[in-house]
């Protein structure tokens, strides 16, 4: 039982990671943009959660973990950040890779103000509850900043996949919360959150990891494209 939550880790990553290789995805060859990406994006994350798990936001089930700690983190919540993202990344690779436009940038606008609304309005009715307010003030903050700031032209085609991921995502998540073993191996203060669950599963959880990806998503993209822009420039001076 305690490796439980690191197998939950080990399960999520190891597929993605084979087929990272595969000739047709080349996942591999992005890596010199991911890991500065989910570097920089875990260490936001892990000290949010260090700073909740101090306030007792939320804590870990000793029953659950081999007892290896960062911080006052187990070491398996620390992984998880690189877990999750990178098979959410890889997958976001894969289905870009194939997948046509979706919508225009009306449709994405109109997304993303609906989803901003909604995240203030709830935010804001909540917001003596740390888990929710904290997570959809800051996810609402980044859609902006992405919409309207970086003016990214992809948000949609984000939501999309994100939809589709949230499907092994209630897998996951609903172990780690407490469906399908006997005690919860991540638990809630209910004071500090809606207390409104799909299945085990605190609904804050779903805009949490939309947010973590999407940060991960903004960092590894832009990367990318620096990249393509200094080897195209590249070319062009070797081409004079």
């Amino acid at each position: 039982m305690q490796y439980t939550y690191l197998l939950v880790n080990f399960f999520t990553i190891i597929i993605p990671f084979l087929f990272s290789f595969h000739p047709r995805l080349k996942f591999h060859k992005t890596w010199g943009a991911f890991f500065p990406a989910v570097f920089l994006t875990g260490l936001v994350f892990v000290l949010w959660d260090m700073l909740f798990t101090k306030m007792g936001v939320w804590g870990f089930n000793d029953r659950y973990l081999t007892g290896l700690e960062i911080g006052n983190l187990p070491v398996e919540e620390v992984l998880f950040f690189f877990c999750i993202p990178y098979a959410c990344v890889f997958t976001f690779h894969c289905l870009d890779l194939f997948m046509n436009e979706i919508g225009g940038s009306k449709t994405q606008k109109i997304i993303t103000l609906f989803l901003v609304a909604f995240l203030l309005i709830f935010g804001t009715i909540h917001s003596s509850k740390s888990y929710t307010a904290t997570t959809f003030f800051s996810f609402a903050i980044l859609l902006l900043y992405a919409q309207f700031i970086l003016k990214i032209n992809w948000l949609t085609r984000f939501y999309v996949i994100y939809a589709v991921l949230l499907i092994p995502f209630f897998f996951v998540n609903g172990i780690l919360t407490g469906s399908w073993i006997e005690e919860q191996v991540v638990w809630y203060n209910p004071e500090e959150f809606m207390n409104f669950r799909i299945g085990t599963i605190p609904v804050e959880d779903a805009f949490y990891g939309a947010e973590l990806i999407l940060m991960n998503l903004l960092i590894y993209k832009y990367l990318l494209n620096r990249k393509k822009a200094v080897a195209a420039a590249n070319l062009k001076t070797t081409a004079l």
